[in-house]
C-alpha cells in the first residue's frame, strides 16, 4: 500500500513540476486527459489490494439451523392441547403439544394382550408334541393289535372256521390305524415346527407380537411432541381441535435451534484466493447501526449450484454469458466472536470484511469503508 501511495505522490508531483513548475509542456485539455487517464490506471493498485487483502461481502445473512416439526403419528389424530406459545423459548425435551391418546392406548392394550396369549401358545405347542407323541404310541399299539387280529380271522376263514367278512374287517382296521399313525405323525412335526421357529432365542409368533407391541407403544408415546433441540418455536400454526398426523410433509411448526449459527456471505470467487479458515472478520449488521461485530472465518462452501448438473439424457447446452453480469460466487462460513449469539437472529443482513493479511495498509481503508456503511445505516439501508 505504503508503494502505491509513493507511487501515487510521486506522478502528482511530477505533473506539476512538468506543466506548472517548469512549464516544459504547455497544459490544455488533452493533456489533462491523458494525466488523469495515467493517474486513474494508479488507482489500480488500492483497487487490487483492497479485493484480496480485504475481500468485502454486500450479501450476508444469518443462518440457522430449523427443525420443521412434523406429528409421527400413523393415523389423523386429535390435538388436544398446544403447551407452548408462539415466539418463545423452549429447552430440549420440553412438552410442546399433546395429541389423543385414546387410539393408541387401545393398540398397545390389545397387542399386550395378544403377547401374553402368544407366549401361552408356545407353552400349548410344547403340551401338543408331547400329546402327538403318546397318541403315535397308542395307535402303533392298536396297529398291532389289528394286524394280530387280521392273520387270525385269515386262518380261521381258511379253515372254514370263521367269516370271511371278519377279515376283511381287521384288514380295513389296519388300514385306518396306519393312516391314523401318519396323521399323529404329520400334527407332531407340525407342532414341533410352530415350537421350535425362534429368532434370537424367541418364539416367532412372539417376537411378532413384540415388535408390533414397540411399533404401538412408540406411537404412542409420539402423542407427547417434545422440543428435540433448545431453540425457539415459530410459525406456529396449530390449535386445539385441530386434527394432524397423517400429512407427513405438513409441518405445525419451526423450531429455530439456538445451536450452530453462523453467517453467510458471498464473495466473487476470485476474491477468495487467500482467504483460509481462522482469518479475521469484521461485520457490519443492518440490525445494529453504527456497530462492527469481529468472526473468524470457518469454512468455505466447496461448490456452487452453477456447476451442477441433474441426471438426464439430454447434453449439456452452454450459451454466452455477458461480461457485465455477476460473476459467479462462493459462499463463506463466518462464526462471530461475541458471547451472546442470541442477539443475532435468523435472517438477520449485513456486510461483512475478511482480512487475509491484518498488517496491511489496506485493511485500515477497508474497516473504514465498512464502518462507514454500519453508520450510514442510521439515514438508510443500504443491503438490498
Amino acid at each position: 500500500m505504503l508503494l502505491g501511495f509513493v507511487l501515487l505522490f510521486g506522478y502528482i508531483v511530477f505533473c506539476w513540476l512538468v506543466f506548472f513548475k517548469f512549464k516544459w509542456l504547455q497544459f490544455n485539455i488533452s493533456w489533462g486527459i491523458v494525466s488523469a487517464f495515467v493517474g486513474l490506471h494508479l488507482l489500480i493498485i488500492f483497487l487490487i489490494g483492497l479485493r484480496f487483502v480485504a475481500p468485502y461481502a454486500t450479501e450476508a445473512r444469518m443462518v440457522q439451523h430449523t427443525i420443521q416439526l412434523i406429528p409421527r403419528l400413523n393415523h389423523p389424530t386429535l390435538v388436544t392441547d398446544v403447551l407452548v406459545e408462539p415466539n418463545t423459548r423452549v429447552k430440549k425435551g420440553q412438552p410442546l403439544f399433546q395429541f389423543d391418546r385414546t387410539l393408541y392406548q387401545y393398540q398397545v392394550e390389545q397387542l399386550e394382550a395378544q403377547l401374553v396369549a402368544a407366549q401361552q401358545n408356545v407353552k400349548v405347542l410344547h403340551n401338543d408334541i408331547q400329546i402327538s407323541a403318546d397318541k403315535i404310541v397308542k395307535l402303533q399299539s392298536e396297529l398291532e393289535y389289528a394286524k394280530y387280529q387280521k392273520k387270525l380271522s385269515e386262518q380261521l376263514a381258511e379253515q372254514g372256521a370263521g367269516p370271511v367278512e371278519e377279515a376283511q374287517k381287521w384288514t380295513a382296521q389296519v388300514a385306518a390305524y396306519q393312516a391314523a399313525i401318519k396323521e399323529a405323525q404329520a400334527e407332531e412335526e407340525r407342532s414341533r415346527l410352530l415350537y421350535t421357529s425362534e429368532i434370537n432365542g424367541t418364539n416367532t409368533t412372539v417376537a411378532q407380537v413384540e415388535a408390533e407391541l414397540k411399533q404401538a407403544r412408540f406411537y404412542l408415546d409420539n402423542t407427547l411432541m417434545v422440543a428435540p433441540e433448545d431453540g425457539y418455536i415459530m410459525n406456529l400454526q396449530v390449535r386445539p381441535g385441530m386434527v394432524a398426523g397423517i400429512v407427513r410433509v405438513g409441518a405445525i411448526a419451526s423450531l429455530i435451534v439456538d445451536e450452530g449459527r453462523y453467517l453467510l456471505a458471498q464473495f466473487f470467487q476470485e476474491n477468495l484466493k487467500y482467504v483460509k479458515p481462522g482469518q479475521e472478520v469484521e461485520i457490519a449488521l443492518d440490525l445494529y447501526p453504527g456497530q462492527i461485530f469481529t468472526g473468524k472465518v470457518d469454512a468455505i462452501w466447496q461448490g456452487t449450484g452453477a456447476g451442477q448438473y441433474l441426471p438426464s439424457g439430454n447434453l449439456p447446452q452452454f450459451s454466452y454469458v455477458p461480461t457485465e453480469m455477476p460473476q459467479g460466487q462462493f459462499a463463506v462460513v463466518i462464526v462471530l466472536d461475541d458471547e451472546d449469539q442470541s442477539k443475532f437472529p435468523i435472517g438477520t443482513q449485513g456486510r461483512a470484511s475478511i482480512y487475509t493479511n491484518p498488517d496491511s495498509g489496506f485493511v485500515w481503508m477497508r474497516k473504514i469503508g465498512i464502518r462507514g456503511y454500519s453508520w450510514f445505516n442510521w439515514l438508510y439501508p443500504f443491503s438490498g
